[in-house]
């Protein structure tokens, strides 16, 4: 006996936090889809999901994975692991399921560890969605770049070093994920005399939603903040703790 064809796993982008800059195409399979599948950290209901509860029509199933608030990446392998095994067996019932991303399914997306334990066995489709990138830089009035310019894409857990090596080759850039390594982000920048030409936006299209000088920001961040930067180093990477020593005053005018 010939079983159901199985169901799509949709990889859906809802955006970066404001309802209303979700796709069309985002809403429409939402109100279509009997099963949504999300992650939220233990005690909360999930950004993904308040981001996209006004479009959905009520009556879905819904599979909530819970993130434990905990270090290293076996307990998060655990919940893909049970995740996965719970959208596949809705999937082989011939169910369309819809994971809701934050921002871009692909981007930085956790839709991406899904897509390696189910993509062999189940059609998949993704439907891009507005990243956090574009809402922070639309909310600063900040182009990313322009012309010729290279722009770099930078996780803030970086180690200093590596995040000023990074930095001090780049026509213009993003930190991400800053959070609590607000402090470290304005140390390098400080050392590359980037200040001047940095920017902090944090919750873009969220309640809460600001931009500001990096010079002028708090002292610390949320998780969905990030740094735009524009203009090359000024100064030399050098590593932590060290000085920029310049031969002469006429040397430093001139690195300036």
């Amino acid at each position: 006996m010939i079983g159901p064809a199985p169901g799509t796993l949709y990889g859906l982008g809802v955006g970066p936090g404001d309802p209303d800059l979700m796709t069309l195409k985002a809403r429409d399979l939402l109100r279509r889809v009997p099963v949504v599948a999300y992650l939220h950290a233990e005690g909360s209901p999930g950004v993904a999901r308040a981001i996209a509860a006004p479009h959905l029509p009520g009556g879905q199933e819904e599979i909530a994975m819970a993130t434990p608030m905990v270090p290293g990446d076996a307990p998060a392998e655990a919940v893909y692991d049970q995740g996965a095994a719970a959208i596949a067996a809705r999937l082989a019932a011939g169910r369309d399921v819809a994971f809701l991303c934050e921002g871009d399914p692909l981007f930085f997306g956790s839709f991406m560890y899904l897509l390696d334990r189910l993509k062999d066995r189940f059609p998949v489709r993704v439907v891009p969605g507005v990243s956090s990138l574009a809402a922070c830089s639309a909310l600063a009035g900040l182009p990313l770049a322009s012309r010729n310019e290279a722009l770099t894409i930078l996780p803030a857990p970086l180690s200093e070093d590596e995040l000023a090596a990074r930095l001090a080759s780049a026509d213009a850039a993003v930190v991400m994920k800053v959070g609590r390594h607000l402090p470290k982000v304005r140390r390098v920048l400080k050392r590359l005399g980037l200040m001047e030409g940095a920017w902090y936006a944090a919750r873009a299209g969220m309640e809460g939603e600001s931009v500001l000088p990096l010079a002028e920001a708090p002292a610390t961040a949320p998780y969905f903040a990030m740094v735009l930067v524009r203009g090359r180093p000024k100064a030399p990477p050098a590593p932590k703790g060290a000085a920029v020593l310049y031969p002469t005053p006429g040397a430093r005018a001139m690195a300036l």
